[in-house]
């Protein structure tokens, strides 16, 4: 079930050191996404598949209206095609792999069939040893399925720039596919792949993706959610 989208030998540079302040600044403005949770309307029956999105200031969409965001634009994406899912976005800006950890159970309950971790992007913010940031993943994934064994879990990783250091580089990189491989998930390596240095897919401060961007991150999110939504809900 391992599967890795796969990567481009890019060099990302310094500005992806400010793609790194997921949240950093996100804390010190009040915005409409910058809230807790954005979460779908509660159905009135139980739906077929129960998908959560946990995350920072990206899953949360920062800056921008909901409906820009990528986690929206993915409930689009099965609404269309007629799949009868709720999806919700846990996505709080600021958090780090810890934040994620202490709410993840209240988060997902017990229905929860998919779970898209997106954190660890703050924790090399806040030079968090990188043994804590793969501890705290661990249990997360460990703590969902305690809840419920049979839930999918999609890693989205996040990359650090060059001048963080050669080794700190690597090392906060192999988190992500190490942890994929070891609890057998699904990964999408760089959720930023063709956003971080792309013209008009960040916004003016250079630090958070626009609408443009989320349409990307959609995109690459969906290539490799597609697949288990499919199996989920396979006759």
């Amino acid at each position: 079930m391992f599967t890795v989208k796969p990567e481009k030998n890019i060099q990302y540079g310094i500005l992806l050191a400010g793609v790194l302040l997921l949240v950093g600044c996100s804390n010190n403005s009040a915005q409409k996404s910058d809230s807790a949770a954005v979460s779908a309307p509660e159905p009135t029956a139980d739906p077929a598949l129960r998908i959560v999105f946990l995350g920072d200031s990206i899953s949360a969409a920062y800056g921008l209206p909901e409906e820009e965001g990528f986690v929206f634009l993915i409930r689009q994406k099965l609404d269309s095609l007629g799949v009868d899912a709720q999806v919700v976005n846990a996505g709080v800006s600021g958090d780090t792999s810890s934040g994620g950890l202490s709410r993840v159970e209240w988060v997902l309950g017990k229905t929860t069939d998919v779970l898209v971790l997106e954190l660890g992007g703050n924790d090399a913010l806040r030079g968090i040893d990188l043994d804590v940031t793969k501890r705290n993943l661990s249990a997360i994934m460990d703590k969902s399925r305690a809840l419920n064994p049979d839930i999918h879990i999609i890693l989205a990783g996040m990359q650090v720039p060059p001048n963080l250091g050669a080794d700190y580089t690597r090392q906060f990189r192999e988190i992500f596919p190490s942890l994929a491989r070891e609890y057998d998930t699904e990964l999408v390596p760089f959720l930023l792949e063709d956003v971080a240095l792309v013209p008009g897919r960040m916004q003016d401060d250079g630090i958070h993706p626009t609408a443009a961007g989320h349409r990307v991150m959609a995109e690459t999110m969906w290539d490799v959610l597609e697949p288990v939504v499919s199996a989920l809900t396979a006759p």
